[in-house]
């Protein structure tokens, strides 16, 4: 956000920023090892003031980034050990946690961090895909398996947005309704999610994972698996508004943008929704 010393300190920042450029399970578009950087730059042209909190959100709680996390290069799953460790060091602090990806293997990791802190929570994916296969290119780290890792875990599983989906994952969810809530595209364009949502997660600790690719590829083209029939900006705000407004988001992470050179608009979308979500985290705290 381009935030003087005296807003970005570790001290007296409330959220902390993680960059993850990690790109080890990619299966189509590449690029995403380079979407951390993207959105940081991009983040210094977003406006602080938000006319719906009225108020600058970056300089009332101040924001600091961290230094990147170095990539594992022996596999993901010494990538996924890496990231719990280090997440859950920073989450010790009580502070927001905003990890910014790279592949959504990187999740599984803050997950892990966020159980080992705070037990029980739920996870709120937006995104095309359910990445809930048990493994996928013979990797159970792969960023198709993520939210199958969280679901291991023993977490409660919300999803939002998905449109793309095979065999395995649409057994499962049918075999697990009361831990594994899904609302494909279509429910969510049907509206009616939200008090569901409400109810689900009122009152518990929450860990919102964005993938962009859950957005409608005419707002998100850079991403490695654009789907068609996405999410339109305002309804991927009012799931993050109701989680914030319902339960403690005690993390997020953004992944999955695979910036284009000459293209910036979705890396302009990815810096200002991050820094929409760590507001309305934020002033529900207060």
């Amino acid at each position: 956000l381009g935030l003087d010393d005296e807003h970005s300190g570790y001290e007296s920042s409330a959220a902390l920023i993680l960059p993850i450029p990690y790109e080890g399970t990619v299966s189509y578009g590449q690029g995403t090892r380079e979407g951390p950087r993207a959105i940081i730059e991009a983040s210094r042209q977003v406006e602080l003031y938000d006319r719906e909190l009225d108020d600058e959100p970056a300089l009332s709680y101040g924001i600091h980034t961290l230094p990147a996390i170095a990539p594992v290069v022996s596999g993901p799953a010494a990538m996924v050990d890496a990231i719990a460790a280090y997440a859950e060091e920073q989450l010790r602090t009580g502070k927001l946690l905003v990890g910014l990806g790279g592949e959504h293997t990187v999740s599984a990791g803050i997950a892990r961090a966020v159980q080992a802190l705070h037990g029980n929570f739920v996870m709120v994916q937006i995104d095309a895909h359910s990445n809930l296969r048990d493994e996928y290119e013979g990797s159970p780290y792969s960023h198709a398996s993520v939210a199958r890792r969280v679901f291991d875990q023993g977490m409660t599983v919300a999803q939002f947005g998905i449109r793309s989906i095979c065999r395995e994952e649409i057994d499962l969810i049918r075999a697990e309704p009361e831990r594994l809530r899904v609302w494909f595209a279509e429910d969510v364009q049907a509206g009616g999610h939200l008090p569901a949502l409400a109810e689900l997660v009122r009152g518990k600790n929450v860990f919102l994972t964005i993938d962009l690719d859950g957005f409608d590829p005419a707002l998100v083209g850079a991403t490695g698996t654009p789907e068609p029939n996405g999410l339109s900006w305002n309804q991927g705000l009012e799931i993050i508004r109701t989680v914030a407004r319902e339960a403690r988001v005690v993390a997020i992470d953004c992944v999955e943008l695979a910036p284009l050179p000459g293209q910036h608009a979705s890396d302009f979308l990815a810096a200002k929704l991050v820094y929409k979500a760590i507001g309305l985290a934020l002033a529900s705290r207060k």
